[in-house]
């Protein structure tokens, strides 16, 4: 091809112009052309989203700034997740699940050497967030930024609106050199290879060599027009619906994500700089969305508000091909796992950097679509797995939707192999390796997870605690002091103002 490769990218939301500026990132105009066409009918969500770490890696490549986009996008730093209510019959009331950095390799042996003691019956420490930094961070509400002298590289996510930041990066890929149509797409054409030729809009034809569908849940190129199907994990994840409700920001702006077990699904609460985003994700085959709403409103205390609730719909599972023919699907046309830890986001980038990879390596052709689809699925299903095993080690006991939970044995092969080994006492970062998972979850994280329920037999009768590498190590000391160079989360976020 003599001329630049068009990449015409239909829809736009954070997925869409994260996929445009990571091309005109990655190519060269006189390479690849990218064009973004969205409706300006159709608004965002916009409900405040939750990242991992892998945000932070995008912005650092693309050479963004925390100053310039955090405060456009009212976002706050993330350094963990606190899940409450998640297993109280095992008499833990709530863990966190922090994210890992470097100074975590210090620690992490300790902590899983004494998740194996307590397994084996041992009295031993094994609350996740004392092991690692960001846990204490999170208790002591202080951001993840590192001094000058601080020699460890700090891993953390953001809070973020997510339709401000779809609109700041709109105006970073237009910086770049991408094209922004505003137009509604009526129609997409096909040649008679079966490839799609262009999109039909009110502003005419849109004519591309190769197509990304960003259209959300509706997926109109890759599902309604080219026929991929959808493959559904309602047998294994139930929840299919949530109810959003804003409140009002904190005075003092937690550095963590809340995730709060209700009687039939569980509620996310995200600290922003000017509000709080809070919603109820919970299936419907077990609560109307009216009883939903008013559980939610109890859980916040705005019983007599005026405030509007939104009701949602959510599409969980992902696509058979996430490539086929010359379109790409990214977001929620590709698939959707429900937002418990903050993958959605996550998955998308990922894609986007896989695929531009494969296609780079195929010569810019589709030669290659069979191996980033395989790429594509092990990655979804994998985070599927961690997601369906908070809900299958749960102990709660009000509801039946709980307790179908716990019973599901809708599990895959590989989730069922890490739930045995941990419960017959095996070495779980060994399965982890020889599965070869640790890239979507690793083994701390998995530590975590098991370690953060409780689930552990019963302890020895007449064993006193002893090989208790938390107090041997004086890992406490240790973690302690290496927050001593952190500042307060507020203090951070009004720097970032000035």
């Amino acid at each position: 091809m003599n001329r630049p490769m068009n990449i015409v990218i239909a829809g736009g939301g954070t997925a869409g112009w994260m996929a445009a500026n990571y091309f005109a990132h990655k190519w060269p105009s006189d390479k690849v052309k990218v064009t973004l066409v969205e409706s300006p009918d159709i608004g965002i969500i916009g409900v405040g989203e939750g990242s991992t770490p892998t945000l932070k890696r995008f912005f650092e490549e693309l050479k963004i700034k925390e100053s310039d986009w955090m405060p456009k996008c009212n976002a706050t730093y993330k350094v963990s997740i606190q899940f409450n209510g998640w297993s109280p019959s095992s008499g833990v009331k709530h863990y966190r699940h922090p994210f890992i950095s470097q100074t975590d390799t210090f620690t992490q042996r300790a902590f899983e050497v004494n998740c194996r003691t307590r397994r084996l019956g041992l009295d031993t420490h094994v609350t996740p967030e004392d092991f690692l930094l960001n846990g204490v961070l999170a208790k002591q509400n202080k951001a993840p930024i590192t001094p000058d002298n601080f020699p460890f590289r700090m891993e953390y996510g953001y809070h973020f609106d997510s339709a401000l930041l779809g609109n700041y990066l709109r105006d970073v890929a237009v910086e770049k050199g991408v094209t922004h149509i505003s137009a509604v797409i009526s129609d997409v054409v096909l040649h008679l290879s079966g490839d799609i030729s262009h999109l039909v809009t009110e502003k005419g034809n849109i004519e591309g060599d190769f197509f990304v569908d960003c259209t959300g849940f509706s997926s109109h190129l890759l599902q309604q027009t080219l026929g991929v199907k959808f493959n559904s994990y309602s047998d294994n994840l139930f929840n299919d619906s949530a109810v959003v409700l804003p409140t009002h920001a904190y005075e003092t702006i937690p550095v963590e994500t809340q995730s709060t077990a209700l009687s039939n699904g569980w509620c996310w609460s995200i600290p922003l700089q000017n509000r709080t985003g809070n919603g109820y994700v919970y299936s419907a085959s077990h609560l109307t969305k009216d009883k939903a709403e008013e559980e939610l409103r109890r859980h916040l205390g705005l019983e007599n508000s005026d405030v509007e609730a939104r009701h949602l719909k959510m599409k969980v599972g992902q696509v058979a091909q996430h490539w086929q023919k010359n379109c790409l699907a990214l977001g929620l046309s590709q698939g959707f796992i429900e937002p418990l830890e903050a993958t959605a986001l996550h998955l998308v980038q990922i894609c986007i950097e896989y695929f531009s990879d494969t296609l780079e390596k195929s010569g810019f052709s589709s030669k290659e679509s069979a191996a980033y689809n395989a790429f594509a699925k092990e990655r979804f299903d994998r985070v599927r797995d961690y997601i369906v095993a908070h809900y299958k080690l749960n102990t709660r006991d009000d509801s039946e939707y709980w307790r179908a939970n716990r019973n599901n044995m809708v599990l895959s092969d590989s989730l069922k192999s890490l739930i045995s080994t941990w419960f017959q006492r095996e070495d779980l970062t060994s399965e982890i390796n020889r599965q070869n998972i640790g890239m979507h979850w690793d083994s701390v994280s998995w530590h975590c997870l098991f370690a953060g329920y409780g689930a552990f037999p019963p302890l020895e009768q007449n064993q006193p605690g002893r090989g208790d590498l938390y107090s041997e190590q004086k890992i406490e000391r240790f973690i302690q002091g290496c927050a001593l160079n952190f500042k307060h989360h507020n203090n951070v976020l009004q720097t970032q103002q000035s």
